[in-house]
């Protein structure tokens, strides 16, 4: 499949030929409670039809990395059958800081577009706590809808993202 380029910054789906670089990912700790590393979500991702991992490229060298999950993924966050369940969501801490999320954020509308026709929301989840990805997301066009639930480590804000 094409990737969807965002100036510098491309979204593909996930190939073989980037696990060397996903497995040096690495995040601090303070970060590690919020979202999962590539090779910790990549095994179940492969084996589950309904879960596809996207591969955030910087001059074609991945440096970020997420998982869209239809079907029953999203399930427990929204009724609508069209809507995928953005989860797992990171770029490796060297290359923090240079933008790549936030182009990775634009650029995912045209992805999903492309590669997953029929879907018309992206949802996700957000700890209270992660105030920064919280102002990505809400910067990128993802709206708060004044949804909570609970997660494993506190109130979490659920996003939406109409296409």
């Amino acid at each position: 499949m094409k990737p969807l380029e965002t100036q510098d910054v491309q979204l593909s789906m996930y190939e073989a030929a980037f696990d060397e670089a996903l497995s040096q990912f690495y995040l601090p700790e303070e970060q590690l409670q919020f979202t999962a590393l590539p090779n910790w979500v990549l095994d179940e991702s492969l084996r589950d039809p309904d879960r596809y991992p996207v591969v955030i490229l910087a001059d074609q060298t991945p440096v970020g990395f997420f998982v869209l999950h239809k079907g029953e993924g999203g399930s427990d966050y929204t009724s609508n059958p069209h809507a995928l369940l953005l989860r797992a969501f990171s770029v490796t801490e060297a290359h923090q800081g240079k933008g790549y999320a936030k182009k990775a954020m634009l650029a995912l509308p045209g992805f999903v577009a492309d590669h997953l026709p029929g879907i018309d929301e992206i949802i996700l989840v957000v700890n209270e706590r992660n105030l920064a990805a919280k102002q990505l997301y809400e910067k990128t066009g993802f709206v708060d809808k004044g949804i909570r639930r609970m997660g494993p480590i506190g109130r979490q804000f659920m996003l939406h993202f109409s296409l």
